[in-house]
């Protein structure tokens, strides 16, 4: 396959449709537009300019504010993040209820 992209791109060359310093997409899409190329290198050509013709989805965000702004859930989530969960680890140590440390 290799041989046709080759034999594509240096037909290309050749031709006065190409424009001076092109772009790889607009060379690619050149080879996917001219029906003399053969169909497995015009859609090889296709597929490796698609992510730069069409955008991909890459991820989706949704959020409930429940009638609350930003600034505020913003500010629970910051007091929530100074409060501890649990034990410090190497924090002070209080002895259980009913216990002595000795």
């Amino acid at each position: 396959m290799l041989a046709t992209v080759d034999t594509a791109l240096v037909e290309l060359e050749h031709e006065p449709a190409v424009p001076e310093g092109e772009t790889s997409l607009q060379l690619l899409q050149a080879i996917y537009r001219d029906k003399r190329q053969p169909l497995n290198v015009r859609v090889r050509c296709a597929i490796e300019g698609l992510p730069f013709e069409v955008p991909k989805l890459s991820m989706t965000a949704v959020a409930t504010m429940d009638g609350k702004s930003f600034a505020e859930a913003l500010e629970r989530a910051l007091e929530r993040s100074s409060k501890p969960y649990g034990p410090l680890l190497n924090g002070p140590v209080e002895p259980l209820p009913g216990h002595s440390c000795q």
